[in-house]
């Protein structure tokens, strides 16, 4: 490691990551912030022209046809005969903050796997950036029991109101970023929308919107956002100082 790199690991975990430190300084820092670019937020009360669009049975029937036929995986949508259908969406997680996970049980000694008497521990964690999850749902499944269920299977403890599930479409070399509502129905998307990722995929994110319920916080919870925060202002003014100061190196170096 560099001198400089502000990298940190639970010491028990560090036996498990490896670090791709042979790229030039800043070429990471670069890459997330030409995506941040291109990105464009529309608004949550404006879905495109297709997405509202009703579909009587035999059209539903004819567009999961069409579907299967175009995935290259054994991840099908099936026809139900109430006219419901089920099938499988895929969620990339790209959570900026740590996320909290029951801790792990210890005894009196600090063994693992003993019963221990006192307060409810939680332990926190970053998600490797770029998490992906496949869900097997039903077309009636709704965004915030999508988010629910994301959160059952990495045993997040977490309040889902914390989070957001947002659909991403590239058009026109330009990339789009929409909030769904609680009630939309993500696989219903998948299906309007066809299998490719361009097209459509899902995105996992922080609810950072301006009407967060702050009351779902416990008061740790927010000094600890606090802190977070503190944290995430003083590295980004080190990315902007690093990127300042290699581009006056290579000013300096052409004069």
């Amino acid at each position: 490691l560099s001198p400089d790199c502000s990298f940190t690991c639970h010491y028990r975990c560090r036996a498990l990551v490896r670090l791709d430190c042979g790229s030039p300084p800043g070429t990471g820092d670069e890459d997330d912030g030409s995506e941040q670019e291109l990105e464009k937020d529309t608004n949550v009360d404006e879905p495109s022209s297709w997405e509202t669009a009703e579909l009587d049975p035999a059209q539903v029937e004819q567009r999961i046809k069409e579907y299967n036929s175009q995935i290259n995986s054994n991840l099908f949508m099936s026809l139900n005969k109430d006219g419901s259908y089920t099938g499988f969406i895929k969620v990339q997680l790209k959570l900026a903050r740590p996320v909290s996970v029951p801790a792990t049980k210890r005894g009196p000694g600090g063994r693992p796997g003993q019963r221990s008497t006192g307060v409810k521990r939680r332990t926190s964690f970053y998600l490797p950036r770029g998490t992906v999850k496949h869900l097997h749902v039903l077309s009636h499944t709704r965004a915030s029991e999508v988010i629910s269920a994301l959160l059952r299977k990495f045993t997040v403890v977490d309040d889902p109101r914390k989070f957001a599930l947002f659909e991403r479409s590239e058009k026109d070399e330009q990339v789009y970023v929409r909030k769904l509502g609680d009630e939309e129905r993500p696989l219903r998307l998948r299906l309007l929308a066809g299998p490719s990722e361009k097209a459509l995929s899902f995105v996992l994110k922080e609810n950072d919107s301006g009407d967060v319920n702050w009351d779902a916080f416990s008061l740790p919870e927010l000094h600890n956002f606090l802190r977070m925060l503190q944290r995430e202002e003083e590295e980004q003014l080190r990315r902007v100082r690093h990127r300042y100061a290699r581009c006056r190196r290579e000013l300096q170096a052409a004069l």
